[in-house]
């Protein structure tokens, strides 16, 4: 592998590991683009089945330091997860169908939806203390699986482990706050990331190469995203805003370029 591949490889996945560590999600939104843009990996299909793996083990690693500051709703991202799954799996095999070039105009398209999304102010009354119970089940349920197979969908056909859309998505579902919804929605990033990982390794479609190279520098990015997360904690509004507009920029890029 040319030494420049190499480079660009682990710098891509230092900052695919930064913003997991530091947002919680929204790492792997860029990691298509990058893969195919800076990487100059053979296909958008090999980037996106790539990308799902290095992903996948990127927001376990993230998920560790989470899980140990008490920051992770196992039950709701239980449900949310194999809701998450089943719709992986419809996706991967929808997005493998479609032809490359159209299928980064889609993506293009969703990376600026997702960013403005983001940029929305959320509104509502917060419940830090969600729990699924028998008694919570009959609210909670209707909200979580639609909402759960929906984010899958879409995450298995673009590839991508769904972080902006799983956030938002449990707020929407079950009112936690983003610091919870942050830390439970790295557990259905790594069970949709592992569900189109698999879908797209198994027709072939992974550089595993490259793959390592993403990971190491993944866990290097996600370290130093948890440590500044810490330190930056009270600007995490600012921060959003910033990396908002960073997908709206890079989404608009994508899509006019493969038009």
């Amino acid at each position: 592998m040319h030494s420049a591949t190499v480079l660009a490889a682990l710098l891509s996945g230092g900052v695919i590991g930064l913003i997991l560590g530091l947002v919680g999600g929204g790492g792997s939104i860029l990691a298509v683009p990058l893969l195919v843009y800076v990487v100059r990996i053979g296909s958008p299909h090999a980037a996106i089945g790539t990308a799902a793996v290095a992903v996948t083990v990127n927001a376990l690693a993230s998920l560790v330091g989470h899980a140990r500051g008490g920051r992770v709703k196992w039950r709701c991202a239980s449900v949310f997860a194999l809701s998450g799954m089943a719709g992986a799996a419809l996706g991967a095999e929808l997005g493998k169908a479609v032809d490359g070039k159209r299928l980064l105009v889609l993506f293009g398209l969703l990376m600026i939806g997702v960013g403005l999304l983001m940029l929305r102010k959320r509104c509502g009354q917060e419940a830090p203390d969600v729990r699924l119970t028998r008694e919570s089940a009959v609210k909670l349920l209707p909200r979580l699986v639609p909402i759960g197979f929906a984010v899958g969908l879409a995450a298995g056909f673009f590839g991508i482990g769904g972080g902006f859309l799983i956030v938002p998505g449990l707020i929407l579902a079950t009112a936690m706050p983003l610091p919870l919804a942050i830390g439970t929605s790295l557990v259905v990033v790594s069970a949709l990331g592992f569900t189109t990982a698999a879908s797209y390794a198994m027709s072939g479609l992974v550089d595993w190469n490259v793959t390592a190279l993403l990971v190491a520098g993944g866990v290097i990015g996600t370290i130093a995203g948890i440590a500044l997360g810490k330190i930056i904690g009270t600007h995490k509004g600012l921060l959003e805003r910033g990396f908002a507009a960073v997908v709206i920029a890079v989404g608009t890029y994508v899509t006019l370029s493969s038009l």
